[in-house]
């Protein structure tokens, strides 16, 4: 039965914000959970960290005594873009799949989140899959729906996803809306899998969905680390944000509602191994139910192109005389890290003026940025076509993140781009990422550190770092393209379809 558009009371719960409570005992309290989340946390990932590294390092090791593993793929814990799997051989079946996605990249710039949506579906489509995808009415009013009753290979495979905008505000999710259309297509033929791109469908819909994976690209409690790392790089003289403490009260109940409900979802998808770690570790999900598939690019889009990256530089305006040029993508807000690296970079400039840095998106950074200099060029945000010479432009790549549990799409971009890496040192990158040293760079996420490490970059020069990208190139290609990414992401709709394929090989 459809849901209805009145808004169920534990999604009020969960969106009220907690008011800031005079009573001393609720202050402590709330108090008392900070700092034992603050401590117990890093202590956590300090404990598995190893592990995961140990796991990456056999798996990828290319040695020909390395035994091929074998078993049942759902008590796999390490990230199943790791195993082979035969893009040449076509599926079993076809399979219907019902995505549920806040937004679908059409008519703008998208971000990371519907990029992933995007390249993993459209792919899907490709393989033969019926993929129908639930989302809100885009930005562009002129584009309307395209519903599987009126698409041209409806009796076919199509070879790409059928899209279905609900009713309402352009850009606004209405899970209820879609939710209405779902229920629609599942009567006229059931779908095998249902996909929920993080909470797009709220668990008190989702969780009697036995069918269901969800994939999270972001919890609460990552949002809790973050705000703690960003306010570690406020000044001695600067007072802490009364956001801050707001944020800090209000989210701890946020995380413990999310460590209740998170084990209600059928199956959880992970996008890196630390993620899956935390998941199994502290949201106390059953290993058998959660699943790590890193996400990928599309090879086609990210490649090594010399000569694109060489007319890039000359149509910015980077002089040919320049010794090192960087590159920081994304957001430009304040948990991407950009408060670090703006920092690191002014200082470091004071004694290389010759090394450059080319900023691609937008955000309340951009002007901040733009003040820094003619070394610093600032160029918003691009499509995929741009960023591909953006990336063949730069020496080596930045990302200066305080989302100890992200890993962004344009890491794996750059170095699907033959480019090496510098990144914070969180357990969710040093873990999936960057898990050889030859691969780039880490720092602590403060300033000192991150100017270390531009120092020891500009000293080692972009021949060196050149040698660097090819490392870079050849990991990428084996592990973040989006036919690896959809390959692991259809076998797993497999073995949730029917236990058979959940056998590996």
């Amino acid at each position: 039965m459809p849901i209805s558009s009145e808004q169920h009371p534990e999604e009020m719960a969960l969106n009220n914000k907690t008011k800031k409570s005079s009573s001393p005992s609720n202050f402590y309290f709330c108090t008392t959970l900070f700092f034992i989340v603050l401590f117990t946390i890093p202590a956590l990932f300090l404990l598995h960290t190893p592990s995961t590294t140990s796991i990456c390092t056999t798996l990828a090791a290319s040695s020909s005594k390395a035994k091929p593993w074998k078993g049942d793929l759902r008590v796999a814990e390490f990230a199943w873009n790791r195993l082979p799997f035969s893009e040449h051989n076509p599926p079993p079946f076809a399979l219907k799949v019902a995505v549920f996605s806040r937004k679908w990249p059409i008519g703008t710039t998208p971000g990371g989140m519907e990029r992933h949506a995007y390249t993993l579906h459209t792919a899907l489509a490709h393989r033969g899959h019926q993929v129908h995808v639930f989302t809100s009415p885009p930005l562009d009013e002129t584009i309307t729906s395209v519903s599987s009753s009126d698409h041209p290979n409806k009796k076919g495979s199509p070879s790409s996803p059928f899209i279905h905008f609900h009713e309402g505000e352009p850009g606004r999710w209405r899970y209820n809306k879609a939710w209405e259309q779902f229920v629609e297509q599942n009567q006229q033929e059931p779908f095998d899998v249902v996909h929920s791109e993080s909470v797009a469908l709220p668990h008190w819909v989702a969780r009697n969905i036995s069918n269901l994976a969800v994939s999270w690209h972001g919890i609460a409690l990552e949002s809790f680390q973050s705000s703690i790392y960003q306010d570690l790089t406020r000044r001695s003289d600067e007072p802490m944000s009364p956001l801050f403490n707001n944020s800090i009260q209000g989210v701890v109940p946020k995380v413990l509602n999310e460590i209740r409900f998170f084990r209600n979802y059928a199956h959880h998808v992970a996008i890196s191994d630390s993620c899956g770690e935390m998941l199994r570790d502290v949201y106390q999900i059953p290993s058998r139910r959660v699943h790590v598939i890193l996400n990928g690019v599309d090879e086609d889009d990210f490649r090594e192109d010399v000569e694109l990256g060489r007319e890039f530089r000359t149509k910015i305006g980077i002089p040919r005389n320049a010794s090192l040029v960087l590159g920081v993508a994304g957001r430009l807000v304040k948990d991407k890290g950009h408060p670090l690296l703006h920092e690191a970079y002014s200082r470091l400039i004071t004694k290389h003026p010759d090394v450059y840095l080319i900023v691609a998106g937008s955000g309340p950074w951009e002007n901040r940025y733009k003040d820094l200099g003619s070394q610093v060029l600032v160029l918003g945000s691009m499509s995929p076509s741009m960023l591909r010479a953006f990336y063949n432009a730069i020496d080596i790549f930045v990302n200066p993140t305080l989302r100890p549990q992200g890993l962004d799409l344009t890491l794996m971009e750059a170095m699907m781009s033959g480019k090496p890496l510098m990144a914070s040192r969180f357990a969710s990158i040093k873990g999936t990422i960057v898990v050889d040293d030859e691969y780039g760079y880490m720092f602590s996420p403060n300033v000192d550190s991150l100017l270390e490490a531009l120092e020891a970059v500009v000293k080692e020069g972009p021949q060196r770092l050149a040698r660097r990208g090819k490392a870079c190139r050849e990991y990428a290609a084996s592990m973040f393209t989006a036919r690896k990414m959809a390959l692991a992401y259809e076998r797993l709709f497999l073995c949730i379809k029917n236990p058979t394929f959940c056998t590996y090989p």
